[in-house]
């Protein structure tokens, strides 16, 4: 399902296997426990890589899991599960004591697109996968936080118009013109390779973690409201 690695001050964290790495409960609880040993495990200098192996970095909630519930109202009620579960998920990464970087080699949709918008960076391929919004496609209204994640991060208005109300799957290039991607790469070895180079000089700056997680959620306040984070004051031990 995914795994946790540490390499020097880098912490990667990967979605395995050659599937689409739908959300489930299994997955979902899986990454929030490795955020968990991430965040235990931090230190000055920490950085966080989250990628996946294969055509996608993740295609969202799993729908086929929802379903298979057997009715309509329990296949409703699997999706808010998922739907609530996943909100901590995006907590977790907005509050890690560590910059974090998103490395999209393949699809990202809905949730997945989500997940890797929870990131500081998001760097993808250009000659394969695409970004993709759902929920008009499907029918099914956006989470509060998702709202609140495409307004606090994603500042062009046409750019959130084509995702949210024009279900548009963008491709890399057209990801890094309205300003979702910070950069986009010819191949997954460059895409990986551009996010290792990233995270070690991150890495150099030996960061507090704790002062660097504090600025950021002070830079998506809507966003930190929705998902229950409150801010507290670091002051630097010695002045």
């Amino acid at each position: 399902m995914c795994t946790l690695e540490k390499k020097g001050n880098i912490f990667y964290l990967t979605l395995t296997g050659e599937d689409e790495h739908r959300l489930d409960p299994v997955l979902i609880d899986s990454i929030r426990s490795l955020l968990s040993q991430v965040k235990s495990g931090a230190s000055r200098g920490s950085v966080l890589i989250t990628s996946g192996h294969g055509k996608f970095f993740s295609n969202g909630f799993d729908l086929k899991y929802a379903q298979a519930a057997g009715s309509v109202q329990g296949a409703k009620d699997r999706l808010h599960n998922m739907v609530e579960i996943f909100k901590p998920v995006v907590a977790d990464l907005l509050s890690l004591p560590m910059p974090t970087i998103a490395v999209i080699t393949g699809h990202a949709a809905a949730a997945g697109l989500l997940l890797a918008m929870s990131h500081d960076y998001i760097l993808m391929r250009s000659d394969k996968g695409v970004l993709y919004m759902s929920e008009l496609d499907i029918g099914m209204t956006l989470p509060d936080y998702f709202t609140a994640m495409f307004r606090s991060k994603l500042g062009n208005p046409s750019a959130r118009r084509a995702l949210l109300l024009r279900a548009a799957k963008v491709t890399g290039d057209e990801a890094l013109g309205m300003g979702i991607v910070d950069s986009v790469h010819g191949s997954e070895e460059e895409t990986r390779e551009a996010a290792q180079r990233l995270g070690e000089g991150l890495a150099k700056k030996k960061w507090e973690g704790k002062v660097y997680a504090e600025i950021r959620k002070s830079l998506y306040p809507e966003l930190c409201g929705v998902l229950g984070l409150k801010d507290t004051i670091v002051l630097p031990a010695r002045l």
